[in-house]
């Protein structure tokens, strides 16, 4: 049993954390897995094309994981299926729980080149996509193929495997790299991430185009391509694109202006979707999905757990990105500073910081 049904039979329901470019990056997910502990989580997207056409030392740090993320699953996405094939490979070197295929993103620069959003476009090759990333799966569990067979070149393997080597403390099942040990693998369950359709609702027949492939997963933001992230996600569309996916036995998840785990609950039971991701409501909160996560509300910042939060998600993003620069971690200190007396003061000293150092000072002396 792949592990999305086995959430299901054991939970009822499936409540996880959505793949956010940008945002979901390790030290994030780390918080949200530590204090929150959503049922699955997802990598930020990776381009397939660049992982197997010289960028894969720039990319690869978007596949660090820790154990405490389980189930983890890595997202890819592009627009060419041999690529996908051979980047699935690399995700099943790597020991994640899953894969999912982008095939939501509304990004111009991705959805105009053909990939993300874009796939709706073009049904046909998005099932061979699909296509190649089961055979991959499979291939990979039967000892069949492995890195060396799918690598652009040696210096590409080497690469890989140093990468290994430093994230091998973070994970328990990586490299198994013999048919006898893969025997006993776990096939990863591949999942679709995708959208209602490019200018209007098609997804009755977008989710019969990707059932058709028989992915073990598929979840569906309730807005079109063309609206971005404006207007209301239709819960209504995805209730009734979810009809057409469960018919198949394949696991169905909505995505869209959830804001706290009470309100999932209800989508569920309203909709008939097993499950639901959350994204942009978990900014600055990563106990989100915990049993009593914080209240936003305005009151002392001492009196906080963001106070501690904000030290600790600087501490692990250094941790895991080295002495690289320290830009993509200010917006999360902006997303913490919030809800409390002096918060806009805060940010506008935070959002200037160049490490967890300087956070921890303008912290200890902010009042």
């Amino acid at each position: 049993m792949n592990f999305w049904k086995k959430i299901l039979q054991e939970k009822g329901m499936i409540l996880g954390l959505a793949p956010m470019d940008g945002v979901t990056d390790a030290a994030f997910r780390w918080m949200v897995a530590k204090y929150g502990k959503p049922d699955v989580m997802y990598t930020e997207f990776v381009n397939v094309e660049g992982l197997m056409r010289g960028r894969v030392e720039r990319l690869l740090p978007i596949l660090i994981y820790d154990e405490i993320e389980r189930p983890i699953v890595a997202q890819l996405f592009g627009k060419t299926p041999e690529d996908f094939y051979r980047a699935t490979v690399l995700v099943c070197e790597l020991g994640f729980d899953g894969v999912d295929i982008n095939m939501g993103c509304p990004v111009k620069r991705v959805a105009e080149k053909g990939a993300g959003s874009g796939l709706i476009k073009t049904p046909d090759l998005a099932q061979e996509i699909v296509k190649q990333v089961k055979l991959a799966v499979e291939d990979w569990s039967e000892g069949r193929v492995g890195l060396e067979e799918v690598a652009p070149s040696k210096d590409w393997v080497r690469l890989v495997e140093k990468f290994s080597m430093r994230t091998a403390d973070r994970r328990k099942n990586a490299s198994l790299t013999s048919s006898k040990k893969r025997s006993t693998f776990v096939r990863i369950p591949v999942s679709v991430k995708t959208r209602l359709g490019v200018e209007e609702d098609v997804s009755e027949w977008w989710m019969g185009v990707l059932s058709e492939m028989k992915p073990e997963a598929i979840a569906l933001h309730g807005r079109t391509l063309k609206q971005m992230y404006s207007g209301q996600a239709d819960w209504e569309a995805i209730g009734r694109a979810g009809e057409v996916v469960k018919k198949k036995g394949i696991v169905f998840l909505g995505n869209g202006d959830v804001k706290e785990i009470k309100s999932a609950k209800c989508k569920i039971k309203n909709y008939g979707v097993d499950g639901v991701l959350i994204g942009r409501a978990s900014f600055g909160r990563p106990d989100l999905f915990s049993n009593k996560p914080q209240a936003l509300r305005a009151g002392s910042l001492r009196e906080l757990r963001t106070y501690t939060w904000m030290v600790e998600h600087a501490r692990k993003y250094e941790e895991i990105f080295g002495g690289g620069t320290f830009l993509p971690m200010r917006k999360h200190l902006a997303w913490y500073a919030r809800g409390f007396e002096g918060a806009r003061e805060l940010r506008s000293k935070l959002v200037q910081t160049n490490s967890a150092e300087e956070v921890e000072k303008i912290l200890v002396n902010f009042k």
